[in-house]
This record gives structure tokens, sequence and C-alpha cells, in this order.
């Protein structure tokens, strides 16, 4: 008896293994389908907020630029971003200083307007005139 009790333990143990796993896989599967097509409209938002005139102006050591960024996931490449930063963090490059570039993020828009700071999507939509992604 001792034996069957033994062989039922393993056998849940098992089913319950390969359960998790499962669910682990499909669960990647299913974030990996997502994060593609929300990947594809912010991309398009991206290159609409570009086209509009809309540039991104950051350095690579801002946490606020870095949230900015992660709003876009894989599309961020695709934002009309301009790093200010020189190499060592220390000093800023000429295009933001020419253009007054005070702190980061700073967004300027075609009207000449500006705002600093991570801005919400819906923001952006409405200040460039791009039609806001459902993601």
């Amino acid at each position: 008896m001792s034996k069957k009790k033994n062989n039922y333990g393993l056998w849940s143990l098992l089913a319950v293994f390969v359960l998790i796993l499962g669910a682990i896989y499909f669960s990647n599967r299913y974030s990996q389908s997502t994060t593609g097509e929300n990947d594809v409209a912010l991309s398009s938002f991206a290159q609409c907020l570009e086209d509009k005139g809309a540039r991104f102006y950051g350095a690579f050591w801002c946490s606020h630029c870095q949230d900015q960024k992660e709003m876009f996931g894989g599309a961020a490449k695709d934002l009309p971003y301009v790093e200010c930063s020189t190499r060592d963090g220390k000093g800023q490059l000429p295009e933001c200083q020419k253009n007054n570039i005070s702190g980061y993020p700073t967004w300027e828009f075609a009207d000449g307007s500006r705002m600093s700071g991570s801005l919400p999507l819906g923001i952006l939509a409405e200040k460039s005139g791009c039609a806001l992604p459902a993601v």
C-alpha cells in the first residue's frame, strides 16, 4: 500500500509541475503577441509624432526620459528623440544648447510650445494631433 501511495504522490507532483510549465509557456506566448501588436500601434504613433514636428529632448542618464521611452515599449526606437547629454554625462550637446533645453525630458511641438516631464500618451496625442493608439 505504501508503494502505491508513493507513486500517487509522485504522479501528482509531476502533474502539478507540468501544469505550471504549461501556464508559464502560454502566458509568455500571449504576452509576446500582445506586446508585438502594441509595438506596431505605438510605432505608428511615434512616427506620427515625428511627422507632426514633435521632438523629444532627453539624456541617457535621465530616469524620467527612460520612463517616457518605456511607455513606447519596443517602439521607443521610433520616437523623434534627441540625445542632449555628452557621453560623460557632464555636458550638453550643441543642438540642445542652441534650442535652450534646460531640463529633461522636454517635448517641443510644431506650434513651438514645450512641455517638460514624462507625458502621458493622451497629452502627446492632444498636443501633436496624432490619433491615440488603442493599447
